[in-house]
């Protein structure tokens, strides 16, 4: 299992946080160490709670404007509004355990944290693993992962909820949060409208055959569909629509659906799979032309 520690990694190499890492023990041997899972877990891990966004100043530690480590130079970013992106996370545990992250706290193996190259610190993002649809809001309090493709080391805890642990790394989708927005809003469905001609052409279907969709989510915001769709496509649904239902110009309804399916089997098959990737609430709606 490869896993890479935030704040050893900085206080190898970055001059301005040498005094918070004082007897830290990092080096660039660091990665020698093996790291991994606690043999005793003090706490039932199912109950701690997602880290709650809240307004914090910046640390006093772990927010230069920029550092180098390995001969790589990384900027930090002033504010984390707006941020988002894909790639691999990893998580750190016992190797870390207790020693001082780049903001100068313990860090916790136990609590809701991460580490990333460039965001500020404190900042709060919302995790989700795009190979299981599970989510964690972490606060970002140390620096890392840095190691080439990963994107974002997550304590034990936070990669426990989303369902990484054994496997150590998974693809995953990191958005900022903060304390007016929380967390995206959840896969859910409204009440299914009746399927029109128009969905089905916009869908690719122009024949006059019952048509079969599988519909995971209905929004009043455009954008909360859209990323839906974005997450719906990066698991490997690739027949998914966003149609908009305006049931009058001030209140439109974007509906996100997989298809149209072809028979049953088809329709069996991505019931199989969202539910594999822990989405239940969906409705297949099927449709005779007219």
């Amino acid at each position: 299992m490869m896993h890479w520690p935030g704040a050893l990694a900085v206080a190898a190499v970055v001059g301005l946080l040498a005094l918070v890492f004082v007897g830290c023990g990092g080096s660039p041997d660091r990665g020698r160490v093996a790291d991994g899972h606690p043999s005793v877990v003090p706490v039932d891990l199912a109950s701690i709670p997602d880290a709650v966004p809240r307004h914090e100043p910046l640390s006093r530690y772990g927010n230069p404007p920029e550092y180098e480590v390995f001969g790589q130079r990384y900027r930090t970013m002033a504010s984390s509004a707006g941020f988002e992106e894909r790639g691999l996370a990893s998580w750190y545990g016992t190797k870390f355990h207790g020693r001082r992250t780049s903001s100068g706290e313990p860090y916790d193996m136990f609590a809701m944290t991460a580490a990333h190259r460039h965001l500020p610190l404190p900042s709060f993002v919302e995790v989700t693993n795009l190979d299981n649809g599970k989510r964690v809001v972490v606060r970002v309090n140390d620096r890392g992962p840095f190691v080439g493709g990963r994107i974002i080391d997550l304590s034990y805890a936070a990669a426990h909820r989303i369902g990484m642990v054994e496997k150590g790394v998974a693809p995953v989708r990191v958005r900022a949060v903060g304390p007016e927005d929380g967390p995206a809003e959840p896969v859910q469905l409204a009440a299914i409208e009746p399927l029109t001609r128009s969905d089905a052409i916009e869908a690719g279907n122009g024949t006059d055959a019952p048509v079969s969709f599988v519909q995971v989510g209905a929004f009043a915001d455009r954008e909360a569909a859209e990323r839906v769709g974005r997450d719906l496509r990066a698991l490997g649904f690739s027949d998914v629509v966003v149609t908009t239902l305006a049931r009058n110009p001030e209140d439109p309804l974007h509906r996100v659906r997989i298809g149209p399916l072809e028979g049953a089997a088809a329709v069996q098959e991505v019931a199989e799979r969202l539910h594999r990737a822990a989405l239940e609430d969906y409705r297949v709606v099927v449709e005779q032309m007219q």
